[in-house]
């Protein structure tokens, strides 16, 4: 035998702070959730006890959340699709001038600190219209500058685009860096 006790009805309402957390949050998963897997494994570094889509919601919550309630709004340039200790891509440039792909070029630094010409880039374009994430984790190496993403769903669409790089054994990420906004040729 055993007893149950009858379950508290849920609130109504809700304080405004609750409100504000809720809005920042829903906010935040639109945006994240479209690159879940990646985040998986591009965060799992500094995921202790929780998964590494988890540690980016946390990160990009504190960080990339800008506005006051109810017009919040992600600032790309402050938010993280990866995070890590490798050295940061040097002077990333993305641009679209080829249809239905986004070019990116960046000056390499191989030998500075963790970065070996062998690191892969990260590379990263975000669709907000349409809710849409396209990227690659096995894009061309450090040591040859550039590496372009086909993205032909997003013609003639705004997006948001990051380059990171992961190492070799992809064990190790460099910590994304927000590469702009443009309008996909």
């Amino acid at each position: 035998s055993y007893l149950r006790s009858q379950s508290t009805s849920r609130r109504t309402s809700f304080s405004v702070k609750q409100l504000e957390q809720q809005a920042k949050f829903a906010l935040m998963v639109k945006f994240l959730q479209s690159m879940t897997p990646l985040l998986n494994v591009s965060f799992r570094n500094y995921a202790v006890e929780m998964s590494g889509f988890n540690n980016a919601m946390r990160y990009n919550l504190l960080n990339a959340v800008t506005g006051t309630y109810p017009a919040y709004d992600v600032d790309y340039s402050l938010a993280l699709v990866s995070r890590g200790d490798l050295p940061n891509a040097q002077n990333p440039t993305a641009a679209s001038t080829v249809a239905g792909t986004v070019a990116f070029q960046w000056t390499n630094n191989s030998g500075v600190g963790k970065a070996l010409p062998t690191d892969a880039s990260l590379l990263v374009v975000y669709c907000p219209e349409r809710n849409q994430c396209i990227y690659t984790t096995l894009g061309a190496a450090r040591s040859t500058g550039s590496d372009t993403l086909s993205v032909p769903a997003f013609s003639g669409l705004e997006v948001q685009t990051f380059v990171g790089f992961l190492s070799a054994d992809s064990k190790a990420f460099a910590s994304s860096v927000y590469t702009g906004t443009l309008t996909v040729a």
